[in-house]
């Protein structure tokens, strides 16, 4: 059997991994209180210990607003973390996959969605960081997948944390009832976790490079949140929950849709975003309907 280690293993992703594939791979699921990513030689021994095959690098510090008030302390995990964690990999041969994320495409001024031949222009610290890791991971390891991933939705479910994302968002405003503007210049991938632990055991299979990963998506921020309350039984109360902001990124839009046909050519298959939320709120009899 395979092994696989964790990094960042508690999160919203490493959680429904561990569940998904228990039974398929011999998993050490490490997080920071199992292992700080930041003692180099640490992180070498927990891998020459383990011995894995794979090395899922999944921890980091992703919330935006804190990144950019906390640019140093930020990059020391996102990319110093991430170098010991590749530099571990090379020293035990193990192949590593990095979680990046669309928002290395944040501050382009054209718009997506942006294929992997793009040239990223981030324009948030959380972007800067895993761009700049990326460079330097390819420079240290050849047996590398990069995935970049568009926004991840789901639900709480037992012992499996959720984060801030758009369909859980959507549910706990309509249970306040507070009015909220939601803008429309704003363009997402949006992507259901459910979808992605369906066939993540399959990137194992990938020629190593890098990949978009997640669902296409056409609709506005505004349009998705509306589509969500139609889903949910509660058409009739958008006008009361939601209002259209027109002037957040009234300068230009903001666009971090990715072009997934790469990995899609490759056998991974994801609804489109409309799609992909009603099949979440189907699986979950979410529906007041």
């Amino acid at each position: 059997m395979k092994r696989v280690f964790l990094t960042g293993g508690n999160g919203f992703v490493g959680k429904r991994f561990r569940e998904a594939f228990h039974h398929d791979f011999e998993i050490l699921s490490t997080d920071v209180n199992e292992l700080n990513i930041l003692e180099k030689e640490k992180v070498r021994d927990a891998l020459n210990l383990f011995k894995p095959d794979y090395v899922i690098h999944m921890a980091a510090i992703a919330l935006t607003g804190f990144c950019n008030e906390h640019p140093e302390k930020c990059r020391e995990i996102n990319v110093r973390g991430a170098v010991n964690v590749a530099e571990a990999c090379r020293e035990t041969g193990a192949k590593m996959v990095f979680l990046s994320t669309e928002q290395v495409f944040n501050g382009n001024p054209e718009p997506g969605p942006y294929t992997e031949d793009h040239a990223p222009v981030p324009n948030t610290q959380y972007g800067k960081n895993k761009y700049e890791a990326e460079g330097l991971l390819k420079d240290i390891l050849e047996e590398l997948w990069i995935l970049r991933f568009t926004w991840m939705f789901g639900v709480p479910e037992r012992e499996r944390p959720v984060v801030a994302n758009i369909l859980w968002d959507t549910i706990r405003m309509a249970l306040k009832g507070e009015r909220t503007a939601v803008p429309t210049r704003e363009y997402r991938g949006l992507t259901y976790i459910g979808e992605l632990m369906d066939q993540f055991n399959k990137v194992f299979d990938l020629p190593y490079n890098t990949y978009h990963v997640g669902s296409k998506n056409d609709l506005d921020r505004y349009e998705v949140v509306s589509l969500i309350l139609t889903e949910l039984g509660l058409k009739s109360r958008i006008p009361e929950l939601i209002e259209k902001d027109e002037k957040k990124y009234a300068e230009a839009p903001r666009d971090a849709r990715l072009d997934t046909s790469r990995i899609q050519a490759a056998g991974f298959t994801f609804s489109d975003t409309p799609d992909a939320i009603r099949k979440c709120i189907r699986e979950y009899s979410l529906s007041l309907a």
